[in-house]
């Protein structure tokens, strides 16, 4: 029952947060010079001409009404239309969505995965060489851009040495039967092995580039963490009885060191489906990232509006699932 009154409460909590959101989106977007109507019609067109194109997409409406259209039909699912391509603005996140997700999904298990081990290796050998180096690495991880990161990939692994493709999800003349949206997994339900592996190669780069940052925060977590927890008296108890050291890191250690591991695990994840931008970008990835930045560029009013409430929606809901794994992983946690 506690659990069942706290997600409510997290919820319900999360509704003037959306709220806000929606506001600042809307009045940056509207900030930003130039308008819809100057991307469609172009420097030639007549006043008349601008000002019915003005009135139809209700752009000389004050702001406030504008804004309170545009959230009343959004609460009943319906973000609106692109002023460019008039394609439903829910059509055209759906179908990039999944996209994004794939290349989020497997970026996260890389860092997640190697972030973990490169921390409770760093804590086994602390002040070491592998310490040492693993902190250096962690450190150049975070500080290396994105966007330059995923060029100099290019150019190592499919300019000079040609063993993976430069962009794009799947080779022309391959397909893959259309499922979930996720490639990787539709041509796994369908047996598709050649497509599975042309996509997990398409995969791979920009998973690995969007992949380095969070792996270099989760790495100096888990160092941390492990360290505080190497220092308790259970562990030196767990090690008085004779218990071998890879049980005690891994079995009694890293276990109680998770907690803000997750907390920095869930939060990258959100991050991260936000901030493939760049990466779907210079990788010509078709996600939701690159969508928004036509919508920008275009001043898509709908299209920016409708894809940074979907993700907005999804950070709070990641965040209320990593505060419930919380009572999972450390059974001291109550929601009561």
């Amino acid at each position: 029952m506690g659990l069942y009154r706290y997600t409510i409460r997290r919820l319900v909590l999360a509704i003037p947060t959306v709220i806000g959101v929606s506001i600042i989106v809307f009045l940056l977007i509207h900030i930003i010079p130039g308008n819809p109507v100057d991307v469609m019609l172009g420097a030639k067109a007549t006043e008349a001409a601008r000002i019915a194109l003005t009135e139809r997409l209700g752009l000389d409406q004050p702001l406030y009404l504008q804004y309170w259209n545009w959230f009343t039909h959004a609460l009943q699912g319906d973000f609106g239309s692109s002023v460019t391509s008039y394609e439903s603005v829910t059509t055209a996140v759906l179908g990039r969505f999944p996209a994004t997700i794939e290349l989020t999904l497997l970026s996260m298990t890389i860092a997640v995965v190697f972030g973990i081990i490169f921390g409770v290796t760093a804590a086994r050998y602390r002040n070491t060489i592998v310490d040492n180096l693993t902190i250096g690495v962690s450190l150049l991880g975070v500080s290396i851009p994105v966007f330059w990161l995923g060029i100099m990939l290019i150019y190592i692994f499919a300019a000079v040495m040609h063993v993976l493709p430069v962009s794009g999800r799947i080779t022309m003349g391959l397909s893959v039967t259309n499922i979930t949206g996720l490639y990787l997994l539709d041509s796994l339900i369908t047996g598709n092995w050649a497509a599975f592996k042309d996509c997990f190669m398409h995969l791979l780069l920009p998973a690995f580039s969007l992949a380095t940052i969070p792996l270099a925060l989760i790495t100096r977590v888990t160092r941390s963490s492990m360290l505080d927890v190497l220092n308790e008296d259970y562990i030196r108890t767990a090690r008085a009885k004779g218990l071998p050291y890879r049980s005690v890191v891994f079995k009694h250690a890293l276990k109680n060191a998770l907690i803000p591991v997750i907390t920095v695990i869930g939060l990258q994840l959100g991050t991260m489906l936000g901030g493939a931008i760049l990466v779907e970008t210079v990788f010509a990835w078709p996600g939701i990232g690159r969508l928004l930045i036509t919508a920008i560029s275009n001043r898509d009013y709908p299209t920016v509006q409708g894809i940074v409430f979907m993700i907005s929606f999804l950070f709070i809901v990641i965040n209320l699932v990593v505060d419930l794994i919380y009572a999972y992983v450390d059974p001291r946690i109550r929601f009561e």
